[in-house]
C-alpha cells in the first residue's frame, strides 16, 4: 500500500480529473461502434477510478458516477 499526502487544490484537481475522465468512459460506452471486448475493458477501468474517486470525494458526487449498468454482448443491461 502507497500513500501521499495532497493539499485541498491538488484534491480539487484530481476530482476534475476523474470526473473528466469517467464522464469520457460513459459517454464512449453508449457509442455502438465500439468492440464489446474494448467496452469491457472500459468498464474495467472505470470501476478503477470509481474507487479511487470515492476515497476522496462527496456521497453526493459518489451517487452521480455510481455505476449500475453493465453492457452484455451487444445489449446494456441493469
Amino acid at each position: 500500500m502507497l500513500a501521499f499526502l495532497v493539499n485541498k487544490r491538488e484534491i480539487k484537481e484530481l476530482e476534475y480529473l476523474l470526473k473528466r475522465e469517467m464522464e469520457e468512459i460513459l459517454h464512449d460506452l453508449n457509442d455502438s461502434r465500439i468492440d464489446q471486448i474494448v467496452k469491457h475493458a472500459m468498464e474495467d477501468r472505470y470501476q478503477v477510478l470509481f474507487n479511487f474517486f470515492k476515497r476522496f470525494a462527496s456521497e453526493r458526487d459518489c451517487c452521480k458516477y455510481l455505476r449500475t449498468k453493465k453492457f452484455k454482448g451487444n445489449k446494456m443491461v441493469k
